[in-house]
């Protein structure tokens, strides 16, 4: 995470921002980004989504390189990777290409574990379970998925996901817009 608190406050330097201007880009406080330069608080996804937004370049601009020109992703280029904050372990699948629309994704989630809290963004989710179980609420509405079950709705509805087992489930994740 460190290199990506690094990488927010290179950028800003060169954009030549202060930390006001790039909290009236992002909605975020001057001093939350200011934390996060610092590396004294964890960053959501959808925090990094907007400082991307703000300085104008792709999510990815602040992971290890996942480009592919042949569109194709081998197993061993499939890098785990978690978000600070979150314990769910992240397999980006998808190729990197101009106008991708969808971003496929394996998500392995801990034994008892609740990810996030209800929000909503605009796009589409889907999710197949893999293995294991996991609650999804939207909407208000608790659906329980199995092992080969899957869940697809817009994600402008309000939802969450869960893990009720004392094993990890995983999950195939396919949704958009486009966040790594």
């Amino acid at each position: 995470m460190e290199e990506i608190y690094k990488r927010i406050r290179d950028l800003r330097k060169q954009h030549d921002y202060t930390l006001k201007d790039l909290s009236e880009k992002t909605g975020l406080s001057v001093s939350f980004l200011s934390q996060v330069e610092r590396g004294a608080t964890s960053l959501a996804i959808t925090s990094l989504k907007k400082i991307a937004d703000a300085f104008e370049v792709p999510i990815t601009d602040f992971f290890e390189n996942f480009s592919n020109q042949n569109y194709v992703v081998k197993v061993d280029e499939q890098k785990p990777f978690r978000i600070e904050g979150n314990t769910a372990e992240y397999r980006r699948l998808a190729g990197d290409f101009s106008g991708r629309m969808l971003e496929p994704m394996i998500v392995t989630l801990e034994p008892n574990t609740v990810q996030g809290s209800v929000f909503n963004h605009p796009g589409e989710e889907f999710f197949y379970v893999l293995e294991g179980a996991v609650i999804f609420e939207v909407d208000g509405k608790e659906y329980l998925l199995k092992a080969g079950d899957s869940i697809h709705y817009p994600s402008n509805l309000p939802h969450m996901w869960s893990n009720p087992l004392n094993q990890t489930s995983k999950v195939l994740s396919v949704l958009t817009p486009v966040i790594f």
